[in-house]
């Protein structure tokens, strides 16, 4: 069952007080009488104005954040932060802040575009391990983003044990949408030849080159160390994806000896038709005007936990 259909009932059932059972069967009753039409996401929204239920304004954990949410209220830890980044745009320049916030349920990505709310982080009034109040954001697919209109300040309240580990849920490819943190089980049916990229060797980020040399945009001039990507192809019988593997995942698949033309073909033809669980999040590939799947963890497909769970 999807996952936002199955948050929004406990959601509707929380807010009306009403047990979760009969919010589903109010939902599958207004489906049935528009001979299933409606998505069960829409019967749901249906149901929950019938009964007065706005989530407006409310309160909300994070595991309860929905992609479509307007003006949402919910605090966090922020267990990580990008460097603050400038942008121009239509001839006016901005900036962005990318945080990672967490409470006990779950945690999100944070987007801020308001100068005021980046300055309290280039003031160091809100850094890491700050507890934030997020009061009057917009859910767009699963991230969160505050403008102008929202408020972000610190809060007094302490979040003892926050969700460190991303939440995944695990999805057919034909479900997946962009921001996603998702787990699918599928085959790889196309594999493409390893592309090679420079890093930096402190921090991992790429390392661009100019004239002989290589540069970090945090350490400057490096010795880089060369690492490999490769492009795949996944269908789990509902769809295909594009996927990328880096470099330490691809050892994980086997594929290894990469400067070897002969060895690495042979490698990759031992992986066509093979099934694995694969882990990552969905960004959109701008050159192909496509979603792409980015692997972060390879998993062999466990048969007994299969044999333990009939639903898959």
């Amino acid at each position: 069952m999807n996952g936002n259909y199955e948050k929004l009932l406990n959601l509707i059932s929380k807010s009306s007080n009403i047990p979760r059972d009969e919010i589903e069967r109010k939902v599958n009753a207004k489906r049935e009488k528009i001979s299933g039409l409606i998505s069960p996401e829409g019967a749901a929204q249906v149901v929950a104005a019938e009964l007065g239920v706005n989530f407006d304004n409310e309160k909300l954990k994070i595991e309860e954040l929905l992609p479509g949410m307007k003006k949402v209220n919910t605090m966090g830890k922020i267990l990580d932060m990008s460097p603050v980044r400038t942008f121009t745009r239509n001839g006016q320049e901005g900036k962005v802040v990318n945080l990672t916030v967490a409470d006990e349920t779950s945690n999100i990505r944070v987007v801020l575009w308001d100068t005021n709310h980046i300055s309290l982080i280039e003031r160091n009034e809100i850094n890491l391990e700050s507890v934030v109040e997020i009061i009057n954001a917009a859910m767009r697919e699963n991230e969160l983003h505050l403008g102008n209109f929202s408020d972000f300040k610190l809060s007094k309240e302490q979040i003892i044990n926050p969700k460190m580990e991303k939440l995944v849920r695990e999805k057919n490819i034909s479900d997946l949408k962009i921001s996603d943190n998702a787990a699918i089980r599928a085959f790889i049916v196309q594999t493409f030849e390893p592309r090679a990229f420079n890093v930096c060797p402190e921090c991992k980020k790429k390392a661009t080159a100019s004239a002989e040399v290589f540069n970090c945009e945090t350490h400057g001039k490096v010795v880089p160390e060369r690492k490999f990507l490769m492009n795949f192809v996944l269908d789990d019988g509902t769809e295909t994806t594009r996927a990328v593997v880096f470099h330490d995942n691809l050892q994980a698949l086997g594929l290894s000896n990469f400067e070897n033309p002969e060895a690495i073909l042979e490698q990759r033809e031992n992986l066509l038709g093979k099934e694995m669980l694969f882990s990552g999040n969905v960004r959109m590939n701008k050159f192909f005007n496509n979603n792409e799947f980015i692997i972060n963890r390879v998993n062999e497909i466990n048969l007994d936990e299969l044999i333990k769970s009939p639903e898959k």
